[in-house]
């Protein structure tokens, strides 16, 4: 391709509407954006909120997007982040994939007065894959009740959470470290807070919503002093809770090896032991072998942007101080039991026998104990806990048990599994991996209903819906979504959860 083809090719990249075109405008910090509408909603695709992370700004903070001049088409996602194959995963989005991967997508009402509630959805993924450009999390049904809705990419695995001897010893003194994913996220925040009014949203009503480890993302935003105003409401939905930060350079609490350990053993493996030697491994080789999630390789304590454990700052009263929806689903991992060699099948290692004996009888006998005390460790309980301490600082808390099924959902279950109330908060039942049908769009409507009243005022109560309880206001009160509607009650299994609090509360 000639030189002058290929400027003419930029330009028509950059300014794909002429002059009749209607396609929407938005003016933002970098530039200004071409979007689409379609159903009384403006959406804005691919938008730059960094720069990309690659060459010498890989493991490093985020830099401000750079501008562009004349217009930018924002009609496409842009790639995901480097991950595994999906394997069906819905929750991935489409290739390609990239280091260059720090985009966000906007929905915006067609029509609003310019201050509506802004949503920004962090996915979940295990730290490992996802991104905000799949259908599942198209914010179009959530738009057109009348919110701003934000997706966005972060980097995964070792490329958003890692660290190394070598890059230790060429960083500056206080220059951030490790949690490059954590930070994407608040750069994400930070562009959201400059550049909301720019699609009608208010930058002064910023609601942070993820799931699984995007929840876990979320409770850490709630205690980072650097996330510190940029949020306004915060929604955990399956987001653990009880979980250990590994830090950078000593043992964590159970004895595993500090992050900079573990980033050197593995690049020992791939022959690397500099700081140009390890920005010079091939993505992909980063990806191999997976690392893991809740076993110390992911969650970091880094020291500036989380200095502590989740559980530990909420008793301290040093989270946000913020309006809170947090829950889980009732089955989330019904297919791993406690002697599955995994760190969640640790968990009940460190269990007398007369601990594990209370359990296993108020699970009605081994087999419940093995089918539900994982979920009951690492999601059920964490979440009654952050609850109670949130309300008992006095901040409004609502606490909800997901346990909607589809007719046609395929796996043996005993109730809802893990990840699979995302397609009902987004009102999208054509992303869902099973059939549904009219059950499931009730309660897709009540769902995302309560979350965005939520994100409008802080109150996800209103209109002739089933009155919430505030946890404060009702203790150990919570909101069950079922396929006969959302029903207020006592939270469940209340008995199970106790004896795993105490057991919680004498070994840490």
């Amino acid at each position: 391709m000639s030189m002058v083809s290929f400027l003419a090719a930029a330009v028509l990249m950059m300014s794909p509407a002429g002059p009749t075109d209607p396609a929407p405008r938005a003016t933002v910090e970098q530039g200004v954006l071409v979007g689409r509408e379609a159903d009384g909603v403006r959406s804005f695709k691919g938008v730059p909120y960094a720069r990309p992370p690659v060459g010498d700004l890989r493991w490093r903070a985020p830099r401000p997007a750079e501008g562009w001049s004349g217009e930018r088409d924002a009609g496409q996602v842009g790639a995901i982040c480097i991950q595994p194959p999906a394997n069906g995963d819905n929750g991935v989005g489409p290739l390609p994939m990239s280091e260059d991967c720090l985009t966000l997508n906007v929905w915006t009402p067609a029509q609003g007065d310019g201050h509506a509630p802004v949503m920004v959805w962090i996915h979940g993924g295990g730290l490992n894959n996802g991104s905000g450009t799949a259908a599942l999390y198209d914010g179009t049904n959530l738009a057109m009740r009348g919110v701003v809705v934000v997706t966005i990419n972060y980097r995964l695995g070792r490329l958003g959470f890692f660290d190394h001897p070598a890059l230790a010893a060429e960083r500056a003194p206080g220059e951030p470290a490790a949690n490059y994913g954590l930070m994407d996220v608040i750069a994400a925040l930070e562009w959201v807070r400059d550049n909301a009014g720019a699609f009608g949203g208010d930058a002064g009503n910023v609601t942070v919503f993820g799931e699984s480890a995007g929840g876990a993302l979320v409770t850490r935003l709630m205690i980072s002093e650097p996330a510190r105003g940029l949020f306004h409401r915060a929604v955990v939905q399956s987001g653990l809770g009880r979980d250990e930060g590994t830090p950078l350079n000593r043992a964590r609490r159970d004895g595993g090896p500090s992050l900079q350990a573990r980033g050197k053993a593995f690049a020992e493996s791939l022959g690397a032991g500099t700081a140009a030697q390890l920005r010079a491994i091939p993505a992909e080789a980063l990806l191999r072998p997976a690392p893991n999630f809740y076993g110390g390789d992911l969650l970091v304590q880094d020291g500036r942007y989380v200095g502590e454990d989740v559980e530990a700052a909420f008793a301290a009263g040093r989270q946000a101080p913020v309006p809170l929806i947090i829950g889980t689903n009732s089955a989330e991992f019904w297919w791993m039991k406690p002697s599955d060699l995994s760190p969640y099948g640790a968990l009940d290692d460190a269990m007398t026998e007369a601990e594990r004996g209370a359990l296993v009888e108020a699970y009605g006998g081994q087999n419940g104990y093995d089918a539900h005390v994982l979920s009951d460790l690492v999601f059920n309980e964490p979440a009654r806990r952050l609850a109670r301490l949130h309300a008992r600082r006095g901040h409004p808390t609502y606490l909800y048990r997901f346990d909607v099924v589809s007719a046609a959902m395929p796996e043996p279950h005993e109730g809802a599994t893990h990840a699979s109330e995302r397609q009902y908060v987004f009102d999208n039942l054509t992303a869902s991996p099973w059939p549904t049908g009219e059950m499931d769009q009730r309660q897709a409507n009540a769902m995302a209903g309560y979350w965005t009243t939520f994100a409008a005022k802080g109150d996800p109560n209103g209109g002739q819906r089933q009155a919430w309880p505030e946890s404060g206001a009702e203790p150990d009160r919570l909101l069950e979504f079922t396929n006969d509607g959302p029903v207020a009650k006592s939270i469940p299994f209340a008995d199970r959860l106790d004896l795993i609090e105490a057991f919680y509360a004498r070994v840490r």
